[in-house]
Formats: structure tokens, sequence, C-alpha cells
């Protein structure tokens, strides 16, 4: 096993973000534009694919009480910072707020749906005294593959896919045994990326049991719990802590995440049904980091499969990883953890994805519920039969299937939410 390669994908399928991924990578976009303008912005036009209008529709802003494209936009734009990542803006300064705010209330930031084949395209052009800059980042959320500044092109990528290479080198290298056994064998050295994945979506589910967000489902479960209503055990606490971080970060906390495959709900989802098992199991540090290894790395597995974006909402896959992870510490090895992925896409398969908003915590909720409650079953050697519905005896057919029902089977789901949400708009 080549543990160097496969510490890569880890590092570069975990990556630190402000807020939701969706409105992070259009303020990234409007940023690589912005910063070859040196004067005021005029005009900024964000046309974007479906999907991407469907997750940033109604997600919070990190240190605003703003939501949507089009405050994502001009914010990355006053900022225009690109090196920041994903992190652009985080750290706003109330002038930086208040002139993006003047942008979006002028009418000077427009958004179109783009007509690509891309799931995940973004181009945004930016006006200025008689300059013109576009930017266009596609594939990945900060891969960027089109810079051009008054018709002088500075980058031009368009004809590489290197998100697809990317997929293509993870299904080569990893499949459910190969991730099984990198997690429990790997010197825990190499795991930094996980150590601050534990760190930094501890933070913003806490906060996010202190403060009420969006829907307040993680504070919500917390007070039925002191109620009497729901009892304290390892189900519930695991859905407490998790939820309690999306509802944060849906609702635009100004804290980071460590996102999983271009999504910070995913990141949370991989690591805090984890984490909150192994603190009710009393599990030593290193059974729960690499538990928490197992989960991120099945889900960047099954994700480079499924597809960064679809019609079917993406906590499904990230709650199949955290339900091997919680397997793991629960003492199931490889076979228990094959298990723990038949009961999971028995379960969630189909779950649909409606945009990024407040309640995604809910959904969060229900797929960290299945998740304990697959892996529970699995230690018991209890599976959902290969003669039920999309799974098969073999592990990997079955993988294929769930992902093939996420790239082929969604197309049509994803233009009947997107018009619906858009007719919605319209007619409010």
């Amino acid at each position: 096993m080549d543990y160097t390669q496969i510490v890569d994908i880890l590092n570069q399928g975990l990556v630190l973000a402000s807020g939701c991924t969706e409105p992070g990578a259009i303020a990234l976009t409007a940023a690589y534009a912005a910063h070859e303008i040196d004067s005021d912005i005029d005009f900024i036009k964000v046309i974007a694919s479906g999907n991407i209008i469907k997750n940033a529709f109604s997600a919070g802003i990190p240190g605003t009480k703003f939501v949507g494209i089009e405050y994502a936009a001009a914010l990355g734009a006053v900022v225009a910072n690109p090196e920041k990542k994903l992190q652009v803006i985080n750290g706003l300064t109330q002038q930086q707020i208040d002139l993006a705010k003047n942008l979006v209330d002028s009418k000077k930031v427009i958004v179109e749906l783009a007509q690509v084949p891309q799931k995940l395209y973004i181009e945004v052009q930016i006006t200025s005294n008689n300059k013109m800059a576009k930017a266009v980042i596609a594939d990945s959320h900060t891969n960027i593959i089109y810079l051009e500044v008054n018709g002088k092109i500075l980058i031009d990528n368009t004809k590489e896919n290197q998100s697809q290479t990317v997929e293509n080198k993870i299904e080569n290298i990893l499949n459910v045994e190969k991730v099984y056994q990198f997690a429990d064998t790997v010197d825990l050295e190499q795991l930094d990326v996980i150590k601050k994945s534990i760190q930094v979506n501890t933070a913003i589910s806490e906060e996010g049991l202190k403060n009420n967000y969006g829907l307040s489902v993680g504070k919500t479960i917390e007070q039925d719990i002191k109620s009497g209503y729901r009892s304290n055990d390892m189900v519930t606490y695991a859905m407490q802590m998790t939820t309690a971080g999306t509802d944060a970060r849906m609702a635009g906390a100004d804290f980071s995440v460590v996102s999983n495959s271009g999504s910070g709900n995913q990141g949370i989802l991989c690591t805090m049904p984890v984490v909150a098992a192994a603190n009710k199991l009393g599990s030593s540090k290193e059974k729960m980091l690499r538990a928490v290894t197992l989960s991120n790395l099945m889900t960047i597995y099954i994700k480079s499969k499924f597809g960064k974006l679809s019609g079917f909402c993406g906590a499904t896959v990230a709650a199949i990883g955290a339900s091997c992870g919680v397997t793991y510490l629960l003492g199931g090895g490889v076979k228990q953890i094959e298990y723990a992925v038949f009961n999971m896409i028995g379960d969630v398969t189909g779950m649909l994805c409606d945009g990024a908003k407040a309640d995604c915590a809910l959904k969060v909720s229900t797929c960290t519920n299945a998740a304990m409650q697959s892996a529970l079953m699995a230690v018991k050697d209890i599976k959902v039969s290969d003669k039920d519905g999309i799974v098969e005896n073999d592990v990997e057919k079955t993988i294929y299937n769930f992902t093939k029902l996420g790239n082929e089977g969604s197309g049509i789901l994803d233009k009947l939410i997107l018009q619906i949400m858009l007719d919605k708009a319209n007619n409010n």
C-alpha cells in the first residue's frame, strides 16, 4: 500500500472552509476577477450551473446576516483576495460588508443560469471604469480554469478536466478494503488533517449548541434530553453534536469547518458522529483518530464516484463514511464495515438535495441516526440482503449502483427542484 498517495488524497479531500462551500466558491471566483481590477466595481455578473445556484440560493454568509448568491459574489469581489481560497470571506470588516450590501441594493449584481454540461461551474464577470475581468471555476470548488482581463488571457485550462483526473486516481488507488487497511495501520503522525478536522468541526458543533442558529436542531435535541423526552445515549448524542454543527454552518456562523470532498456539511457528518461515539464509548485517542480517518477516507472514495454535486443529498455519502467509522469503534472489521455500507445504501439512498439551507440539519440528523443504526446492526453481522433493491453481494458493485443513481438518475430531479425554487422566488 502506498501510504504517501493515500495521505495526499486525504489532504486534498479535506479543506478548511468558511461557511457553505458553494457561496464560498462563488466568492472565490469573484475574488479572482476583482483582484485584477484596481478601481471601484460598477457591475458583477454571475453565471452558474443549476447545482451551484440551488446550493447557494438560501445559504447563510459567515459574519453577516445575508444569504444567497448576490451577496457571496459581492463580498468576494470587495475582499478581492483569492489566496484565501474557500476562506475568502472569513474575517469581514464592517466596511466590506457595507460595500457589498450597496452593490446588491443598487442592483449591480445579477445572476444567470449557465448552459454548460458541468454540474459545478461558476463564471463571474466584473466591470469597472472600462475594465472587464472574467474568472471561471469549474469541476471542483477551488479549480480556477480561466482568467481574463481586458481581453488578455492569464489562465486557460478550459480543455483540461483536472477533477476527473483526481477522481480516476482515487478510484484506481482505493477500495473499501484498502480504506480499512489504511485507517487501521497508518502512522498517526501522518494524520494532521484528521486532527484538524476533529478540532475545527468540534468547535462549530459546540457553537451550534451555545447559540440559536437556523432551526436549532442540535440545540433542540440537547433540550429534549434535559426534559426527558430523549435519552442521553450514544445515538442521540451523535445526532445532537452533528446537527448542531450544521445548524451553525448553514446559518452563517463565523466559524470555519474542515470540509470533505467540497462540502462542509459532509466534513461535519464524517467527523462528529464518530467523535461523539468515541466519547460515549470511552475510546482511546488512537482508536478515535483511526475511526475518523476511516470515515473521511471512505467518504472521499465513494464521493469520487458519486460526484461533487448531485440531485441527491451528499449527506447520505458522508453518513456511509460515518457508519463505517462507528463500526470500527465498536470493534468491527472489514466484513462488518462492508455490512455497514450495505445497510446504509439500503436505507438512505434517494434523499433529495433541494439546496443548502437551514433544514439541511434535519437531513443530517436523519442520516446520523441511520449511520448509528447501520453500524449497530453491522457489528451483530446483520446486513441488508443482496436480494433487496440495489444492494448486491459485492460491496464495490453496491457502491457502483448507488453512485450510478446519483450520477445518471438525478438529472431530471435537479432540473425540477431548481425550477420549483426559482418559481417560488419569482412568486414571492
